[in-house]
């Protein structure tokens, strides 16, 4: 499934809830959903820094493809979490760089977060955007150190 598929379908999930409440208790079935990682994976690597609660996030590349795992220590971080895994996983890496982030304003993310938590959102998607990053140079230049150009 494209990247703007994904946040169209975000998108009306988020229009049918009429309450900041509403949006809430969504992201936080979400983050009941995501799966609990063991504390191996709760590594400082992993940690992303700077957030109000502790997250986690990890990437594998798998045939060019770039799948997201993470872990948090609170429900609603952990459902944003989830919910970025959702849109971000299973895309190529070129797809995240070049992707914006204007579906998060259009959820009215900016009107139901605290400013903590919605930069701890920031530094969650700079951490996707970083992981893509390198990951597309991986494929450029091959993984047998040969340049594809």
């Amino acid at each position: 499934m494209t990247l703007h598929k994904k946040e169209e379908i975000i998108k009306k999930e988020f229009h049918i809830l009429n309450s900041w409440e509403e949006k809430y208790e969504y992201l936080i079935d979400l983050g009941k959903k995501l799966p609990k990682k063991s504390d191996n994976f709760r590594s400082n690597e992993k940690l992303i820094q700077g957030c109000q609660s502790k997250i986690w996030l990890d990437a594998k590349l798998k045939e060019s493809r770039i799948f997201f795992s993470a872990d948090g220590d609170a429900l609603l971080p952990r459902g944003m979490a989830a919910l970025m895994i959702r849109v971000y996983s299973g895309l190529f890496p070129f797809e995240i760089i070049y992707s914006n982030t204007n579906f998060i304003y259009e959820i009215g993310f900016q009107t139901f977060l605290s400013p903590i938590r919605a930069n701890g959102m920031l530094l969650f998607l700079k951490k996707i955007k970083l992981y893509a990053i390198a990951f597309n140079a991986k494929i450029s230049i091959g993984l047998n150190g040969k340049s594809k150009i």
